[in-house]
């Protein structure tokens, strides 16, 4: 085992392309979710607001699960120590199913869903996030 920062193993690969991906939707997500809170409670006023409101408001929380899936990859791609390619394969399994909208599912699939209804950008950032994790599994 090697480091995962350095490996080429096709997993590890993967999985960096796939975080790449997953943090410029993440972001998309977030823009386009403060949009519609916006547009329910007025201005966010500040950064820090926004960064509250994230962390705490029951309007973002469905979001959380792939915050918390992306610190998880960093804590494998940015490991220092070895990590078996199994690893990769594991988290390249839970993107799978983190990324699956569904207006009847999950909290974060109803958001997931909602999102990809009303914003085009994310609908094409979600098909190629699909192509990603369908490539070589």
């Amino acid at each position: 085992m090697i480091s995962p920062k350095s490996d080429p193993n096709p997993s590890f690969q993967q999985l960096r392309q796939i975080r790449k991906a997953l943090l410029a939707l993440h972001k998309a997500l977030l823009n386009s979710e403060r949009y519609a809170y916006e547009q329910f409670h007025g201005p966010i006023q500040s950064p820090g607001e926004f960064l509250q409101l994230v962390v705490g408001h029951e309007w973002f929380a469905w979001l959380r699960p792939m915050s918390q899936f992306i610190v998880e990859m960093d804590d494998v791609l940015l490991s220092k120590e070895p990590v078996p390619a199994a690893a990769a394969d594991r988290l390249l399994q839970q993107a799978r199913v983190l990324v699956q909208p569904a207006e009847y599912g999950t909290e974060l699939e109803r958001g997931y869903f909602r999102a990809i209804q009303r914003d085009p950008d994310i609908a094409v950032m979600h098909q190629q996030m699909k192509d990603l994790l369908t490539a070589d599994s």
